[in-house]
C-alpha cells in the first residue's frame, strides 16, 4: 500500500485518524500499532513475521546490554545485534546479486553454477534496518536510555509513515515522543499536517507521475538508436521525477506524524538549487546523510584524520551509500560517481566555484546530478554508459515526440524544483512549510488543499500510471 493510491487516501488514513482521535489517550501507541501492521501487512504479509521476530529479539539483547556495565558484554550484545541486522540485510537484498557474480565468474571458468532461487526483497528493509542499529547504537552510547516496553519499540520500528522510504529517524529523536507528544497534539498541528500531506501528494501525483510517464518511455526504447534531444529529455524528466516522488512522500510522511503528535526530521530541501555536489547531499535525504555521517563517516574517523585518509572515507561513505540503494553495479558507481565528485569538490572544485558564482556553479551541479542519475535509472551499467553517450553524440535526428501537456508539466517541475533559488521563493515556502498560521491563512489553506486532494485523487483514478520509486529500497 503507497500513500498515493485510493485504498490508502480513501480508506486506510480517515480510518486511522477517526479511530486515533476517538480512543483515549492510552491507547492511541496500540491503535497506530495495529494500523501498522495492517499497512504492511497489506504489501508484504510473509515479511511482516521477519520484522515482528528481529524486532523482538533486538529488543531483549539490547535490554540486557543497557543493564551490564562490562564492557565487553556491551560490546557483545551491540555486535550481536548489528550484526544480525545486516546480516538479515544483506541476506535478504544482496545474497542475489552476490551470486549472480559469482556464476559469471565461475561461466568465466567453465565450472558449474551454483544454483540458486531469487530471493523477494522485503518492503523497506534499508529503512527498517538502519533504525535499528540507531537503537541499539545510542543505547550503546549512552545517548538515550532504551524502551522499557516492547510494544514502544515494535512503534518505533514499524510506525507506517516513516517505514516504507523514510525519513530514516534516529532513535533518540523519537524516544520521548513515543512515551508523550501532548505539547505536540494539537489543533494546529493536525491541521497544518494535513496540509503538508496534501503538498506531497500533489508533488508526487501532480508532477512526479507525468515526468515518470515520459522518462519510462524514453528509457524503454533502444538506447543505441536515441538521438542527443530525447535522451537528455528522459533524464531531466526523469530527475524531476525522482525528486518530486521522493520528497512528496517524505512530506505525506511528515505530515501524518504531525497529524498525530509526532515532529520528524526534515527529509529535503531544495537540493537542485545546490551550488555543489557536497551542497546537494547536504539539501538531499538528509535522514540518509545523517546516519551516514554519524554510524559510518564518524566511526571511521571523520575529519580527524590525514588528508588522503578523509579523502577515502568520503569516497567510502558514498560508495556504501550507492550500495544501500540497490545491489547492482551500476548503484555501486553511483555512489562511488558522487563520492569521486564530493573528494575533488574538497581537494580544488569548491574554490573554482566560489570563483565562477552562484548561478554557473547550480547549472553545473545540476548537469551533474542529473548525469549520476542515467546510472541510478539504468539497470546495467554497460546500457547506463550507452545512455550518456546518446547524450553527448550531439545527434538530434529522430526525436521522441512530446506534447504540449508533457511541457506544460515539465516547466511546472522546474519552476517548483528551482522556486527557493530567489530569497522570495525560500520566504513563501518557509511561510507554506514552517511559520505559524493566522485564521486567514488557514481558510486559505484549506481550501487549497481540498482543491488539490480532488484533482489528486481524480489524477490517480484517471491517469492509471502511479508508481513509487523508493518502494524497492
Amino acid at each position: 500500500m503507497v500513500f498515493s493510491s485510493i485504498v490508502f487516501l480513501l480508506f486506510f488514513l480517515p480510518a486511522f485518524l477517526l479511530t486515533y482521535y476517538l480512543v483515549d489517550k492510552k491507547y492511541k501507541n496500540f491503535v497506530i500499532l495495529i494500523f501498522s501492521i495492517i499497512f504492511y501487512s497489506w504489501g508484504a504479509p510473509k515479511f511482516i513475521f521477519v520484522i515482528l521476530g528481529t524486532t523482538f529479539l533486538d529488543f531483549h539483547l539490547v535490554k540486557w546490554m543497557s543493564q551490564t556495565q562490562k564492557q565487553l558484554h556491551r560490546k557483545l550484545m551491540l555486535t550481536l545485534s548489528v550484526s544480525i541486522n545486516l546480516g538479515l540485510l544483506f541476506y535478504f537484498k544482496y545474497s542475489n546479486f552476490f551470486i549472480e557474480n559469482i556464476n559469471a565468474l565461475l561461466s568465466v571458468f567453465g565450472s558449474n553454477r551454483i544454483q540458486w532461487e531469487k530471493l523477494l526483497l522485503p518492503i523497506g528493509i534499508s529503512f527498517y534496518t538502519f533504525e535499528t542499529i540507531t537503537y541499539v547504537v545510542d543505547v550503546y552510547r549512552r545517548v538515550h536510555k532504551p524502551l522499557d516496553s516492547f510494544w514502544d519499540y515494535q512503534l518505533y520500528i514499524i510506525f507506517f509513515p516513516k517505514l516504507i522510504a523514510g525519513p530514516i529517524v534516529r532513535y533518540h529523536d523519537l524516544a520521548d515522543q513515543i512515551k508523550d507528544r501532548t505539547h505536540n497534539d494539537t489543533i494546529d498541528n493536525r491541521l497544518t499536517g494535513f496540509y503538508r500531506f496534501v503538498i506531497g501528494l500533489a508533488k508526487k501525483v501532480l508532477i512526479a507521475n507525468h515526468m515518470g510517464l515520459q522518462a519510462d518511455t524514453i528509457f524503454s526504447m533502444d538506447y543505441a538508436s536515441l538521438d542527443t534531444y530525447s535522451a537528455w529529455i528522459g533524464i531531466a524528466a526523469y530527475t524531476f521525477q525522482i525528486y518530486f516522488d521522493f520528497s512528496g512522500y517524505s512530506d505525506m510522511a511528515l505530515g501524518i506524524a504531525k497529524m498525530v503528535g509526532f515532529k520528524f526530521p526534515e527529509n529535503f530541501n531544495n537540493p537542485y538549487i545546490s551550488g555543489s555536489i557536497t551542497e546537494f547531499w547536504r539539501r538531499w535525504h538528509i535522514s540518509l546523510g545523517a546516519w551516514m555521517k554519524n554510524y559510518l563517516y564518524i566511526p571511521l574517523g571523520g575529519n580527524r584524520v590525514s588528508k588522503r585518509r578523509l579523502y577515502f572515507n568520503l569516497w567510502f561513505v558514498f560508495l556504501a551509500s550507492g550500495l544501500w540503494h540497490g545491489a547492482s553495479w551500476s548503484f555501486i558507481f553511483w555512489g562511488a560517481y558522487h563520492g569521486l565528485f564530493l573528494v575533488l569538490e574538497r581537494s580544488f572544485l569548491l574554490k573554482v566555484y566560489e570563483k565562477i558564482g552562484r548561478l554557473p556553479s547550480t547549472i553545473i551541479t545540476f548537469l551533474l546530478v542529473a548525469i549520476g542519475w542515467v546510472f541510478f535509472r539504468v539497470e546495467k551499467l554497460s546500457d547506463a554508459f550507452m545512455y550518456i553517450k546518446r547524450m553527448l553524440s550531439f545527434d538530434f535526428n529522430h526525436s521522441v515526440p512530446l506534447d504540449s501537456e508533457f511541457y506544460t508539466f515539465f516547466i511546472l517541475a522546474a519552476f517548483f524544483a528551482f522556486f527557493a533559488y530567489s530569497n522570495k521563493g525560500q520566504k513563501i515556502q518557509d511561510a507554506v512549510y514552517f511559520n505559524a498560521y493566522s485564521n486567514k491563512k488557514h481558510y486559505v489553506a484549506i481550501v487549497t488543499s481540498m482543491v488539490l486532494l480532488i484533482l489528486c485523487i481524480s489524477s490517480i483514478t484517471a491517469f492509471g500510471f502511479n508508481p513509487f520509486i523508493y518502494f524497492r529500497f
